[in-house]
């Protein structure tokens, strides 16, 4: 059966790293079939809005979605509804995608890239899952008045609603503690609790929710607390659940411990497994068009879509083997350059990343 994959390349760095996560699935040679559209700021200039009707029915009809990197600060003067950064809000909100699952796994060859000591990350493992489609990012009411109160009545003054519903929590709670299951049983839900009574209600939850899964180990954390844990001892942790906005803030201070937000791949998903796959990072419009941006988290991103979504573990294991084969044989981008290593730009990693698939597919096509 075919798999209909929707590819949103976006802007700055994205068309350049999707382009190689693209060549490794078409080397699989599995049944997808894939189909471009604009997002973000290219669809903007296209269209006039960074998510066009036909982009978003395209998103709804396929499998899958593998997107590259929306923005640019040469849109920031745009009405917020028209900024690129729209467009993978309201995927995630139509799409229904409520979890967002980010893996840190610090590689054995880039333990020296990470901005702790090697002993405190070799081995790192960790997986952050972040709900998606609620908390301040989502909560109404917004925007801007005048103070009828507060320190400075009648001053001009901006808001947002931190907000959860227990539907919200309950299954995002689920999908953590399932997650931790199928790993070492340890999940941390993080939290504001001693400030934020949003937050009270997540711990109350969440804890309501563990007595469904009694053989995983759950504890709580301060979202504060949980930050400095993070540096101070990473391995500690095994499963992280927690909102939107500390989710997003925790997710990227995870990122720089494995050596490189570059590294990083996400998986945000609905209740049916079906997913958006995106690299963690942005869409570096500084170094656009250069042929410098790591494309790894990207490909890994790839990979993620192959084991969640399509159901195809062995797929996305040649894949993942592959970027672990091409790194252990010294190929560096940039970000995650050391000396003694080779640098290589975008494409070149890409190539090497396909080289090492075909290989791979190769010895296991023998071997059957």
């Amino acid at each position: 059966m075919s798999h209909k994959i929707a590819v949103l390349p976006g802007d700055g760095i994205g068309p350049e790293i999707i382009e190689q996560a693209v060549r490794v699935l078409q080397v699989l040679e599995l049944p997808l079939e894939l189909e471009t559209a604009p997002v973000g700021g290219a669809a903007y200039e296209a269209s006039g809005h960074p998510l066009p009707e036909a982009t978003l029915n395209l998103a709804k009809a396929a499998d899958a979605v593998l997107f590259g990197a929306v923005g640019d600060w040469k849109y920031d003067k745009l009405d917020r509804p028209l900024r690129p950064e729209q467009a993978i809000l309201g995927l995630r909100k139509h799409l229904g995608l409520f979890a967002n699952l980010r893996p840190a796994l610090c590689y054995a060859e880039l333990t020296h890239a990470s901005s702790l000591k090697p002993e405190l990350v070799a081995g790192l493992d960790i997986l952050i899952i972040r709900e998606l489609t609620g908390d301040i990012y989502f909560g109404q009411p917004r925007g801007r008045r005048t103070a009828t109160d507060g320190h400075f009545p009648g001053a001009e003054e901006a808001f947002d609603t931190m907000r959860y519903s227990r539907p919200e929590i309950e299954r995002i709670a689920h999908v953590a503690f399932q997650a931790a299951r199928r790993r070492r049983g340890k999940l941390t839900s993080v939290d504001k609790a001693n400030v934020l009574e949003t937050f009270q209600f997540w711990k109350d939850v969440v804890t309501e929710v563990h007595a469904q899964y009694p053989d995983v180990q759950l504890d709580h954390l301060y979202v504060d607390n949980a930050a400095m844990q993070l540096v101070k001892a990473p391995k500690a942790f095994d499963v992280i659940v927690t909102g939107n906005m500390f989710g997003d803030i925790l997710s990227d201070e995870a990122a720089m411990l494995t050596g490189s937000i570059g590294m990083l791949p996400s998986a945000s998903l609905d209740r049916d497994n079906k997913g958006l796959y995106e690299p963690s990072h942005g869409s570096a419009p500084d170094i656009a068009g250069q042929g410098v941006a790591n494309p790894l988290a990207t490909i890994l991103s790839a990979a993620m879509m192959l084991r969640y979504t399509l159901q195809q573990a062995e797929a996305a294991d040649r894949i993942e083997s592959a970027v672990q084969q091409v790194l252990a044989a010294g190929l560096r981008t940039g970000d995650i350059w050391s000396e003694g290593c080779r640098r290589v730009g975008t494409r070149e990693m890409g190539d090497a990343v396909v080289q090492a698939v075909k290989a791979g597919t190769s010895k296991t096509t023998t071997q059957s």
